[in-house]
């Protein structure tokens, strides 16, 4: 089961018995979020050429809220 699945499902179980407004609902979505960005920058990178030192701190920057 890949990370995304697995938190898709502890979002459901967690919307099922503790209800969708529950902060660990809410935090298992937020969770579900995070799994799917590395998800996509997981097949992203396998995918592209090498990046130059300036490409990857300018992602870098990104991830880390720096360049809005």
């Amino acid at each position: 089961m890949s990370a995304v699945h697995k938190a898709a499902s502890t979002v459901g179980l967690l919307t099922r018995y503790k209800g969708a407004d529950h902060p660990e609902t809410q935090a298992a979505r937020v969770e579900l979020k995070a799994e799917r960005i590395a998800d996509y920058i997981e097949k992203a990178v396998a995918e592209a050429p090498p990046l130059t030192d300036e490409q990857r701190a300018r992602l870098s920057s990104l991830l880390w809220g720096g360049a809005r």
